[in-house]
C-alpha cells in the first residue's frame, strides 16, 4: 500500500502554525485595545475638547502607538532572526570542535590501546 505524503511535508500549515497564528492575531487586538484605552484616558484629560475634536484625537493617538508598536515588532523580529543565525553559527562551530575532539581522543586511545596487547602477545609476557 502507498503512504500519502503529510501533508506537513507537502508545505501546508501545521498546527502549530495556526496556534502562533491565532496568537499573532490576539495579541495584535489586544494591543489595539490598549491603545483605545489609553488613548481615551488621554483624551479625557482635556474636557475642553467638542466631541469631533476628542475622537480626532483618540484616533490619531491609536494610530501613533498602532505605528510604534508595529516598528518595536518588526525590530524585534528581526533581532530574533539574527540572533537565531548567530545561535545556529555557533551550534554549529561548537559540534565541529566537538567531533573533531572526540575523533582525536579516539585515535590518541587507538594508538596507545593497539600496540600494548601487541607488545605483549609479540613479548610472549
Amino acid at each position: 500500500m502507498k503512504r500519502r505524503p503529510s501533508r506537513a511535508a507537502a508545505g501546508a500549515p501545521t498546527a502549530a502554525d495556526g496556534i502562533a497564528q491565532c496568537e499573532d492575531f490576539l495579541s495584535w487586538h489586544a494591543e489595539i485595545s490598549d491603545a483605545q484605552t489609553a488613548a481615551r484616558g488621554y483624551a479625557d484629560r482635556m474636557p475642553w475638547l467638542t466631541t469631533s475634536q476628542r475622537h480626532e484625537v483618540v484616533r490619531l493617538f491609536v494610530a501613533d502607538r498602532v505605528e510604534l508598536v508595529r516598528g518595536m515588532r518588526t525590530r524585534i523580529a528581526e533581532r530574533n532572526r539574527a540572533l537565531h543565525a548567530e545561535y545556529n553559527r555557533r551550534y554549529e562551530a561548537l559540534r565541529n570542535r566537538l567531533l573533531c575532539t572526540v575523533v582525536a581522543v579516539a585515535l590518541v586511545t587507538a594508538t596507545i590501546c593497539i600496540p600494548v596487547p601487541l607488545l605483549v602477545l609479540f613479548t610472549g609476557d
